[in-house]
């Protein structure tokens, strides 16, 4: 397993971590089986986005014993009533559901209190602008949760939390399809075709949200890494089918993600996830594979694949290329940015200007220029 730090936090997550949807049909004994083998495998890290009581309850004897060596994210508004699950912004109820959430998991904190499911600006502005983030921040500062987070699929919410500094951690969409589709306040687009048939890139507001995560230390968990059925071509809003591997690394390589959340359902789905982290570079080329979208637009844009790999003196093109970009979108080069930097084998002004890189590359960049560019940023 590999690890990233959440910086807000101050605790390293295993990059692949539990989403619970597998977990909520389960006997205790099957959720046992299940939750015990992710830990084996060195997964330390959970989202509980479900109020459902009996996934509470088998989490409990599940973590018992064990707690402080499991990152616990719980979600703030989501709700039981009446045998099922609510999403709320009635303070009183959020409150009782908080309180309902640690009672039954038998713990005094949550490590990052996930403020849920906010997707439309009107609601970000409910929240954010009401008692109810007060009520979260008493939180925060009672121990009572270590991180505060919000959970969107709308860029353009998530951006304006990230730049409000609202929040320590971010919940998001991302996958190849997603981080084309237009931002929108209705989730349902994501998963229709009809949005992928015009031409399509990146969409410039989650460049600009993962670059700003990064840049202000703002850790990005992943949902929906496999989302759209990516996995199988008759399915796929593009039209291609993406390995596990895949999904995986191009997730793993924006700016800002420290972890991919997989929706288990058993043992073995486990296995091949974890197999898919020590994939050949083959394995996990996306790259190659979003070439042959046909309306897909991503030329002379770097995508940080690392298809260009490997540089003939050992510069890190993709690492350089983004760290490039990150100081080019906030218009100065933050700190972490510049040790970053620093901290690479190989700088850019060590570019040999052999090209060997740009024969790779499925989308024609100029990564000499970008070399150049980088060194003239960085001085080196």
């Amino acid at each position: 397993m590999k690890y990233r730090m959440i910086p807000r936090l101050g605790k390293e997550a295993s990059v692949i971590s539990l989403g619970c949807e597998g977990f909520i049909e389960l006997d205790q004994e099957k959720f046992d089986v299940l939750f015990d083998h992710a830990l084996e495998k060195g997964i330390n890290f959970i989202d509980m986005y479900t109020p459902n009581p009996s996934f509470r309850a088998h989490l409990k004897n599940a973590i018992k014993g064990r707690r402080e060596q499991i990152i616990l994210q719980g979600h703030i508004g989501s709700i039981w009533e009446n045998g099922d699950y609510l999403r709320t912004r009635d303070l009183e109820k959020v409150k009782k559901g908080f309180d309902d959430l640690l009672e039954e998991l038998g713990t005094d904190h949550l490590d990052i209190g996930m403020i849920h499911y906010v997707d439309e600006m009107s609601d970000l502005e409910k929240v954010f602008g009401s008692p109810l983030f007060d009520y979260v921040k008493e939180l925060k500062k009672a121990g009572r949760i270590k991180a505060i987070g919000m959970s969107s699929h709308n860029p353009a919410v998530a951006l304006k939390a990230v730049q409000n500094d609202w929040i320590d951690v971010l919940m998001f969409s991302i996958n190849m399809a997603y981080d084309m589709a237009p931002a929108t306040e209705n989730i349902d687009e994501l998963f229709e075709k009809k949005t992928y048939e015009n031409e399509l890139s990146t969409e410039p507001l989650r460049k600009e949200l993962y670059a700003l995560c990064e840049q202000k230390e703002v850790a990005i968990d992943v949902m929906k890494a496999f989302g759209g059925d990516l996995l199988r071509a008759n399915y796929s809003p593009l039209g291609v089918a993406f390995t596990e591997a895949m999904c995986l690394h191009y997730a793993l390589s924006r700016p800002g993600v420290v972890a991919v959340m997989a929706g288990f359902h058993s043992p073995d789905q486990i296995d091949t996830l974890c197999q898919a982290l020590d994939a050949s570079e083959e394995e996990k080329d996306f790259a190659s594979v979003l070439a042959k979208v046909d309306n897909v637009s991503l030329s002379g844009h770097c995508v940080y694949c690392s298809h260009c790999q490997p540089c003939t003196v050992g510069i890190q093109i993709a690492q350089v290329n983004k760290f490039s970009a990150l100081a080019k979108v906030q218009g100065e080069i933050p700190e972490t940015v510049r040790e970053h930097y620093k901290a690479l084998d190989h700088h850019a002004g060590e570019c040999i200007e052999c090209g060997a890189c740009m024969k790779r590359c499925p989308f024609g960049v100029d990564i000499i220029a970008k070399m150049k560019e980088a060194e003239e940023i960085f001085g080196y």
